[in-house]
């Protein structure tokens, strides 16, 4: 451990969602840091209006409750089961007053540059100060901030937005309005503008298995959590929830949209009840791939052709740490090469919280990520020998995070994680160092 008492604090960058659960494990381990928030309030791009929120002003959440809540402070009874960025946020003021986390978060201040130091780390901040010398650094800046734009042939002379741009329907009223993308941002505004545009366009690269967000009523994250429980095996639960879902809404194909090309998981799932409905309505019209653009004109891969007033992009963010340098973080295929996607491999302290892509809740899993990194540090403090074995493990060792489900190659997976079986993985971990 560094001695000098300036030196011996951990670095929070971030003070989103994950930042804050980072935040709380680390005062609760009695581990001193500091955090840093570049905006002026706390929630990350669940603050909707900061520039750094990529929310829109209708977003919800698209899992339900309570598989996204934190693990030691349950969402109000009174929230719905899908709560609203409103609520989300008030939740995350709440969670921090209560475990007294605002006087270790330095507001307004953006972390520009962390460099490698023979025992720790130099962190240089936007407000004039000189260099911060921290023992560690932990990474929560979030990775939907950086938008990513594909590149195709022609030049397009309407209006383009990204997803992580766009916040009312006002952009939308009377336009012939294209949206890029099928993710569930992509497929939100595209419902969005059936009901506002004066024409839809939903461009999509291949066919999707569609979830709604509720099956018998009840949110359908927590029934596949059932399956999960009575130890359903995948195949299992994928012909279940299949057949659920056709019975609920029909083959995809039935109303126009393109047929999967892919099993059921094998791409982030789509949790959506209302892309059915405007499509069979004839209130989206889906495409397939851009070919072309020449001016206002779009022209698909099947040879057919639209007038474009507005493009909405909603093709995803790039992973992105501007205040690291290039040989600090090496990156493959975009990404961290991260055991857990948690741990450095080389480096014992420098750690990441939150940076996955789950296709359930985040926050509790987040949780669980700091839990480990806390006990990890003051396991190797002790010489703990669940600490010597993690640290054997993280050099070498690449675990399957998918839960035995074959992604389809696209860079939208490249932080994926299947959320029920990580979950179990990191809590395995965390066994392993006893109790605090």
């Amino acid at each position: 451990m560094i001695e000098n008492a300036a030196e011996n604090r951990f670095c929070i960058i971030g003070a989103g969602p994950s930042g804050l659960t980072a935040a709380k494990n680390l005062k609760q381990a009695g581990i001193p840091f500091d955090c840093f928030e570049r905006q002026d309030d706390i929630g990350g791009l669940w603050n909707y209006g900061k520039p750094s929120s990529s929310i829109y002003r209708s977003t919800h959440l698209i899992s339900s409750k309570p598989l996204t809540q934190y693990i030691d402070f349950p969402m109000p009874k009174t929230y719905p089961d899908y709560p609203s960025h409103e609520q989300a946020l008030a939740y995350f003021r709440s969670y921090a007053e209560h475990f007294g986390l605002h006087e270790h978060i330095q507001l307004n201040t953006a972390v520009e540059r962390v460099e490698r130091m023979p025992r720790g780390w130099r962190v240089t901040l936007n407000d004039q100060s000189s260099p911060r010398i921290y023992r560690a650094v932990i990474v929560a800046n979030g990775h939907h901030w950086d938008p990513l734009f594909p590149d195709f042939p022609g030049e397009f002379s309407g209006q383009t937005l990204h997803s992580g741009d766009y916040k009312t329907p006002d952009a939308l009223h009377n336009r012939r309005v294209l949206v890029i993308g099928a993710g569930n941002s992509g497929c939100d505004i595209a419902v969005e503008s059936a009901q506002n545009a004066a024409a839809t366009f939903h461009s999509m690269r291949r066919g999707y298995h569609f979830i709604p967000k509720f099956l018998f009523g009840r949110p359908v994250d927590q029934g596949e959590h059932r399956l999960h429980n009575w130890r359903w095996p995948l195949w299992m639960r994928r012909w279940f929830i299949r057949f659920l879902t056709r019975v609920s809404l029909g083959p995809s194909e039935f109303v126009g949209l393109p047929k999967p090309d892919h099993k059921l998981f094998e791409t982030h799932p789509i949790i959506n009840s209302q892309m059915f409905y405007f499509v069979g309505h004839g209130s989206i019209c889906p495409k397939p791939d851009i070919k072309r653009f020449d001016g206002k004109r779009v022209e698909f891969v099947d040879g057919s052709e639209e007038e474009i007033d507005l493009i909405i992009y909603a093709t995803g963010f790039r992973v992105s740490f501007p205040f690291f340098d290039d040989s600090c973080l090496p990156l493959v295929d975009g990404c961290p090469d991260l055991h857990l996607n948690v741990f450095h491999r080389q480096w014992d302290d420098l750690f990441f919280v939150g940076l996955i892509q789950p296709n359930s809740g985040l926050w509790g899993l987040a949780d669980y990520q700091s839990q480990l990194v806390t006990r990890y540090v003051l396991g190797l403090e002790r010489s703990d020998p669940a600490a010597r074995r993690l640290q054997q493990l993280k050099q070498s060792s690449h675990l399957d995070l998918s839960g035995g489900i074959h992604y389809v190659e696209s860079a939208r997976h490249g932080l994926e994680v299947e959320y029920f079986s990580y979950r179990k993985l990191l809590q395995k971990n965390i066994r392993r160092f006893g109790s605090r």
